[in-house]
């Protein structure tokens, strides 16, 4: 999982470069099965299966960030760092 700032557009062959692996579109179904939740409301933690995530270099230039927080209509505030240390996520370029 990729969490980008909103205005970014994700560099999906720079990823695919970084994980050395192809990338596949997720469909509802596999976002569901995968995490638990459906798509327009995936959390970055708390996942049904264990999920590598990427984190966007980009948004530690906020002091406030927002998350989706496990329906498309709910987000919930923390900061790069809390996002970084709760998913255990790489902070990385994605454009």
């Amino acid at each position: 999982m990729v969490v980008a700032s909103g205005s970014n557009r994700i560099d999906e062959k720079l990823i695919a470069q970084r994980l050395n692996d192809k990338l596949g579109k997720a469909d509802a179904d596999f976002v569901r099965e995968s995490t638990g939740f459906v798509i327009g409301g995936v959390p970055p933690l708390g996942h049904k299966n264990p999920v590598l995530t990427l984190i966007d270099e980009d948004l530690f230039q906020y002091e406030t960030i927002w998350a989706a927080a496990g329906h498309p209509k709910s987000v919930f505030q923390l900061t790069p760092d809390e996002l970084e240390k709760m998913t255990k996520g790489q902070v990385v370029p994605v454009i």
